[in-house]
């Protein structure tokens, strides 16, 4: 796509925009780059693109912004900000940094969204494809922009891309070759006037534009997965840990196995994986269903499975302390990431919940609580929340520091019970991001 001249207004002066900023630039367009906010991360990216003669402007939008062909949004920017409703009110249109990206992707997009899993499905695609000959790189919501690495995508190579919802909402044009959705269930439902439906249509979005010769893969368990936005030509292929498939990849009596017209392929066995958890099986079923259609033979799945070592911050083994294991999964942030937690664990759990609280439903995870949990150490905004919701359900004690409650919990559990950090939601409160959550974590645990 040809934008040389184009004057295009860049929301978000953080990763994705800075990023957006330059491949504008390059491509010969005329970005202009606003920040509402005006922190230091911010302040030091304006910094480094004003050496480029981008313009920029912190601390509010102006009018400036408008003055543009389009804008491309950042996904930190809510979908109801002013700024974007005024856009849209001008008749400004308004893209997401994916889309933006998306014009100039000479190679093949697989699409990864889903409320819980995203990050080590698109991390475990990359692997196995990448282990088994087929160069594929690694973007998106996961912590390198689209923008950033896409002219170095050639023809005959793919990309892995984590998508939010957030990513989703203002695509125009966007089309993957596979798409996955993992799960949907509620989450930033802040975002969507807390309408699960708007929460679930965004997500739907990823396969908007595909057609004949792409691929849908879904999670055949998930009754919030809707087909109708869904081109009829566009090839189903569901995974599941309760049906006996066709066509997918499924879980079976231990066995993990992908069917093709009936014929059934044994992939690994369940216990084989180096993840663990039920749905890190439903992960991998998924990523099994890609790494099939593109031509990865069924061994080269399996080795690539059993050597993946997982995501940092996503049920991380930090280490044993006095006989308690450690494990940080600051990247729980919401209520049914917990839940797959705690499934994780047959040893009795003393967790660390709580922080900037997303309309959290507590309820999903009150009977495994009551089941795995010896105790919970609340902390941040949410804290008072958290021990109204579980102190009839286990013990629970507000803690006012990270800090105590990582001393607390590890001075308490007993010899091979688990200390784990799952809070169920966001980290803004305390921290910068949940990767700064996990790394104060596994800092405080590793000098104790």
């Amino acid at each position: 796509m040809d934008i040389k001249g184009h004057k295009i207004s860049i929301l978000g002066a953080v990763r994705s925009g800075v990023s957006a900023a330059k491949l504008a630039l390059a491509k010969g367009a005329i970005p202009f780059v606003s920040d509402n906010s005006s922190t230091k991360e911010v302040l030091d990216n304006v910094k480094k693109i004003s050496n480029l003669d981008i313009e920029s402007e912190t601390g509010g939008h102006t009018s400036k912004v408008f003055d543009c062909d389009y804008i491309i949004t950042s996904p930190g920017v809510p979908t109801n900000a002013p700024v974007i409703v005024d856009a849209i009110n001008k008749g400004i249109k308004v893209y997401s940094e994916i889309e933006f990206a998306s014009w100039f992707c000479r190679g093949k997009i697989i699409g990864i969204t889903g409320t819980n899993g995203k990050t080590t499905t698109t991390t475990l695609c990359a692997h196995i494809l990448n282990q088994n000959g087929v160069k594929c790189h690694l973007a998106g919501n996961i912590g390198v922009a689209f923008s950033e690495i896409v002219q170095s995508i050639a023809e005959d190579e793919y990309v892995a891309l984590e998508i939010s919802s957030f990513q989703l909402d203002f695509i125009d044009t966007f089309r993957p070759k596979y798409s996955i959705i993992l799960n949907i269930t509620p989450d930033h439902l802040d975002r969507y006037e807390n309408r699960f439906d708007l929460y679930i249509k965004s997500k739907m979005k990823i396969v908007s534009n595909q057609n004949n010769g792409d691929a849908f893969i879904f999670n055949g368990d998930d009754e919030n997965i809707l087909f109708g936005y869904a081109d009829a030509n566009i090839e189903l292929l569901p995974f599941s840990l309760d049906k006996l498939l066709t066509n997918g990849s499924f879980y079976d009596e231990e066995r993990i196995v992908y069917s093709k017209n009936k014929e059934l392929i044994d992939i690994c066995k369940a216990k084989e994986l180096s993840i663990k958890g039920e749905h890190n099986i439903q992960n991998s079923l998924s990523v099994i269903n890609v790494a099939m259609k593109i031509g990865v033979s069924p061994e080269g799945i399996k080795n690539s499975l059993t050597n993946f070592k997982g995501v940092e911050h996503r049920l991380e083994f930090v280490r044993q302390f006095k006989g308690v294991n450690v494990v940080n999964d600051s990247k729980a942030t919401n209520v049914d990431s917990v839940w797959y937690a705690l499934r994780s664990f047959d040893t009795p759990i003393y967790l660390i919940l709580g922080g900037k609280d997303k309309g959290n439903d507590y309820s999903k995870i009150k009977d495994e609580v009551k089941k795995r949990v010896k105790k919970i150490y609340a902390i941040g905004s949410s804290a008072k929340k958290v021990y109204e919701y579980f102190q009839i359900i286990t013990k629970v004690e507000i803690v006012e520091s990270f800090d105590e409650a990582i001393k607390k919990g590890i001075a308490e559990a007993e010899q091979d019970n688990v200390l784990l950090l799952s809070p169920a939601c966001a980290s803004f409160d305390m921290f910068k991001n949940y990767e700064d959550r996990g790394s104060q974590f596994k800092k405080i645990v590793n000098e104790l």
